[in-house]
This record gives structure tokens, sequence and C-alpha cells, in this order.
């Protein structure tokens, strides 16, 4: 799949971005990084900071394709997806089903599963229940059951006190997440259509406990490394799940599955995949721009083939 981008089939494209979920600020970002790259491969482009109205926006504006730069709630969940649907304008990424399923981390799990693709243990608690007491052995993980961007990730390490804080977070959920933790490695790949990438390492900077929201975008938070040094075996491994998850939960176009791999010190050798992103960032520092350009793509070449395949239906 990855080779020559394919010929310029569309002209008018509206890029989605910005929204209202906690993660606007972040879509923004990318979605300015796509209009200007798509602009330089000669597409006519419509920025849309998307809002309660986008549906009349839309049906007003009738263009050939929406490029969905959206992150969070309402264009990561199915929503926006349905919203074209309707209105049958071909759009990129996953489609209703996909989003809404990779966006709730319990469903996502159940899914992963039954696809044999390695998951930590998790279950549901209420905020209250997290504030007050521990909900399992530490260390855990408490996380949103919605989010991306790692908004809303805790860590409860070994010896210490219940996060507290949990049950004030301003956050629309009241039941999250509490995962068991996996030490070692943050490892990330992609799929672009059927091709799929080779692995990156998240080495987020000193002080930092995970790939976090700070590591993610601002600069200098994380460094990546492609390829991850990685024995021949769990690199089969990693990609081989990265696809299985893909098809699992029905995506289309770009995803990207996130692991953790523990060879810590007398580890576990433990493999999991935390997690399955249906619109991976596309800002300056974001890992699936990255991944293309090491196999050979610029980001103009990207965008270009994810509008290419934009459709309905998906």
């Amino acid at each position: 799949m990855i080779g020559q981008a394919p010929p310029q089939s569309k002209t008018d494209v509206a890029v989605l971005f910005g929204g209202w979920s906690v993660e606007r600020e972040v879509s923004l970002r990318s979605g300015e990084a796509v209009a200007q790259a798509l602009e330089g491969e000669g597409y006519r482009v419509t920025r849309l900071d998307v809002g309660r109205d986008i549906a009349e926006q839309l049906g007003d504006l009738r263009p050939e394709a929406c490029f969905n730069a959206l992150h969070g709630e309402f264009g990561e969940d199915g929503c926006i997806q349905g919203i074209l649907e309707c209105l049958q304008i071909p759009y990129t990424h996953s489609g209703v089903l996909a989003s809404a399923l990779a966006m709730h981390k319990e469903r996502a799990k159940d899914v992963l599963r039954r696809a044999g693709v390695p998951v930590a243990d998790a279950e549901l608690v209420t905020r209250q229940q997290v504030a007050t007491a521990h909900v399992m052995s530490p260390p855990y993980v408490v996380k949103p059951l919605a989010e991306g961007s790692s908004v809303g990730v805790t860590i409860v390490h070994e010896g210490s006190e219940p996060p507290a804080a949990v049950a004030d977070e301003g956050s629309s959920e009241e039941v999250v997440m509490a995962e068991r933790y996996v030490a070692g490695r943050e490892l990330t790949c992609a799929v672009i259509g059927d091709f799929v990438t080779e692995i990156t390492e998240i080495l987020p900077a000193e002080g930092l406990d995970f790939y976090d929201y700070q590591a993610k975008y601002a600069p200098g938070g994380s460094r990546h490394q492609i390829p991850a040094s990685l024995s021949p075996d769990v690199n089969r491994f990693i990609r081989k799940y990265t696809l299985a998850a893909h098809r699992a939960l029905g995506c289309r176009g770009v995803s990207r599955a996130d692991f953790r791999f523990d060879d810590t010190p007398g580890g576990t050798g433990e493999l999991v995949c935390l997690e399955v992103n249906t619109q991976p960032g596309m800002t300056a520092t974001s890992l699936v721009p990255e991944l293309a350009a090491y196999a050979g793509w610029n980001f103009g070449e990207l965008v270009r083939w994810i509008v290419e395949d934009a459709s309905c239906k998906r």
C-alpha cells in the first residue's frame, strides 16, 4: 500500500477540526497542518471549526469529501461519522461502528480479546470508589472510558494513597476504568490501508511517568525511535496484533495501535495492546506521519492518500 500516492480524483475538501472536546486544541493543530498540506497538493480546502450547526454547514457547502481531523468526543466516537453518512458526504478514517467501538475502552477490549489481541485486565469503577480506596492492587492505571490523547489518565503506584483528585476532575463520565499497570516500553504501530508500518518506541522526556498529554504534544516532551529496537519475534507479534486489532474493530483508512512491552529486569515479558486510535494526530510531533515518512511517504502524499480513500458506508 505504501508507494506512490494515488492520483487526485477529488478537488473540493472540507477539513473538520476543533469541535468541543477536551482535545480541541490538538485537533486545531492537526486540522491546520492537514489543510496546508492538502492545499500544497492542489486541493481546494475549506476549514470548518466544528460547532453544533455542522450538519447545516455541510449541507450548504456539499464538499466532495471531508477530512476528519477531529479528536475525542463527537469527532472520534461515531457521531460526526453518522452525520456524514446521513448527508452522503464521503469522509476519511473509520466509520460509525468502528469509531464507537474503538473509543469505548471496555467495548474495545472485549473485541480485541476475542480477536486474540492481548490486553490488560481492567474493571469499571466510579470516580468516588477510586478516590476513597484502592480498587485493585497497585500499580494500576485509572483512565476515562472514552477520551484520547491520554487525557485524565492517572497511574497509581505501589505504596501510594488512592488518587483523591480523580473524584474532582471535571468530566461528564462518572464511571472510569481501572486497568492493571504493565511496566516496560511504550510502542506504537499503524495501519495505512492494508499496509502495516514499522514500530516506533516512544521515550517520554525525563520526569514524565508515561506518554501523557505533555509528552505527546509539547516540544521535547518525548523522543521517537523508528524502528524500535526489538527482537524479530516481538516485532512480528506487534505488527500482527496491530493489523488484527484494525480488522477486528472494523477500522478503515488509518489507525494506530499502542502497546506496552515489559522487558524490564526481572519483568514478565508481557506484551499488551493498550488501545486503538482511529483518528491519529496529524501535528508536527505526531506518530503516524513519522511512520509514513519512514516508509517513504511525505506528509502531502499521506494526506492525499487519506482523502482519496474517503467514502461513505465505512
